[in-house]
């Protein structure tokens, strides 16, 4: 779809002139000077009608700038004469204040005056104040049960503070179910940002461009896919076809450009998140790193997301060590086995006396006399260890449900089998773990 813009004229070579958006930096592409009214003049800004290809822009039509409107020589220009406003146009009228009339009639006079010239104040102490009653009206009968009279004393007052104090700021009221809420701060994703992809594409020629734009998107398929529909709709249209070789050459010249500027763009966020990153997302810029062509800035920027991931993972490596330290002192074999099967990074290892001191607090703990459901979990948290081999339990409780276990976990822990008096069954293949969909930003 064209749309129309103004250009102005850069240069003349013969037929052709070359030309560029007004105000534009650079020329933007080349127009026939039959096309331009009146003559191409260089400096002249015109209208056009353009239309964006792959390749480039393309001149469809053009046109002689706007002018300004001709002053009004003879006079005939009309003017718009107001009339005087009467009165204002909307007309606001506010409720009044109070929970308004009284049933049995609206008040009249000043305000604590009611319609019999009683007042509706606050009474004095010993006054009391009878209410008028409608010519007409009956009168309700009374119910049978006693009903206990008022006294003409005042009503006592609140218990608390005195009404003279009533004005006082209130103290603050506690927040439902316990201590006030506040949102939860944790680990964030990446902040996106653009900056070496826009210093890239302002470097680009206009051919350039919207390829690497596509590239930007979704790299080569993007880009083919686009080629592809603006082929389409060029045949369906009648109009000329561009070249899809052409284009796969300009983009892949422009690929390691773009793709750099991109990683650039994410150890950027990465590094200005801090340690509020999450470390599967700084993990990740650090091993993209492998398939980018890195130049001198971008080492500097990996040599820094490196430090930065070596720090935090020794950092959870010594507080996962503290915490299965304690565990195996106070003999918590579930808590124990847990850390043991969850270590912070798929590199750290359990030491070798950290495992003995484990496999033995674990066998100790699978006697004949253990409780049969805690023997079932510990047999469950040890079977997904490394060390699930080398745990040697001393007896199975008298129950159906630890035999059956039992039998089903002989092969990740051999110990089983011979308690049972059977051949040790091979081990059970390894479970691939699930992998979660990567969440997105919302854009």
């Amino acid at each position: 779809m064209s749309r129309r813009i103004e250009i102005e004229i850069t240069s003349l070579q013969g037929d052709v002139a070359t030309w560029r958006a007004a105000g534009a930096k650079l020329p933007k592409g080349v127009v026939n000077v039959n096309l331009v009214p009146g003559g191409a003049v260089v400096g002249n800004v015109y209208r056009a009608d353009v239309e964006q290809f792959m390749e480039g822009m393309e001149v469809l039509a053009v046109m002689a700038p706007k002018t300004a409107s001709p002053v009004d020589p003879r006079n005939e220009r009309v003017e718009l004469i107001p009339s005087a406003k009467t009165g204002p146009d909307v007309v606001v009228t506010y409720a009044p204040k109070g929970r308004g009339p009284r049933r049995d009639g609206a008040r009249e006079g000043t305000r604590g005056a009611s319609r019999d010239g009683h007042r509706s104040g606050p009474r004095s102490e010993g006054e009391t104040r009878e209410r008028p009653r409608r010519e007409g009206a009956a009168r309700p009968e009374r119910s049978s049960s006693p009903r206990p009279e008022r006294s003409a004393s005042p009503r006592p007052e609140r218990a608390g503070a005195p009404r003279a104090e009533r004005g006082a700021p209130r103290a603050e009221r506690p927040v439902r179910g316990g201590a006030r809420r506040e949102r939860p701060t944790g680990p964030v994703a990446p902040p996106v940002t653009t900056t070496h992809r826009n210093a890239l594409l302002a470097t680009l020629s206009p051919e350039q461009l919207p390829v690497a734009e596509q590239l930007l998107r979704g790299g080569m398929p993007a880009v083919r896919t686009a080629v592809a529909e603006q082929n389409k709709n060029a045949t369906a249209q009648g109009r000329p076809t561009v070249d899809p070789v052409t284009i796969d050459r300009i983009a892949e010249d422009l690929l390691g450009r773009t793709t750099l500027a991109m990683w650039k763009d994410r150890a950027a966020g990465a590094i200005g998140a801090g340690r509020e990153l999450r470390l599967r997302d700084l993990r990740a810029v650090v091993t993209s790193a492998k398939t980018v062509s890195l130049d001198e800035e971008s080492r500097a920027q990996l040599k820094e997301l490196q430090a930065a991931l070596t720090a935090r993972l020794e950092l959870l490596r010594t507080q996962w060590n503290e915490r299965l330290e304690a565990a195996v002192v106070a003999s918590n074999v579930e808590e124990a086995l847990r850390l043991v099967a969850r270590p912070p990074d798929m590199s750290t290892r359990v030491g070798a006396e950290m495992a003995v001191r484990v496999v033995g607090i674990v066998s100790d703990a699978l006697t004949v006399d253990q409780d049969p459901a805690r023997w079932q979990e510990i047999v469950n948290l040890a079977v997904e260890t490394s060390i699930r081999r080398n745990v040697k339990p001393h007896g199975i409780p008298e129950n159906e449900q630890c035999h059956a276990l039992a039998i089903k976990s002989a092969g990740a822990i051999p110990e089983l089998a011979k308690l049972l008096g059977m051949k040790v069954p091979p081990p059970p293949p390894p479970t691939r773990p699930v992998r979660r969909p990567a969440s997105r930003p919302a854009s």
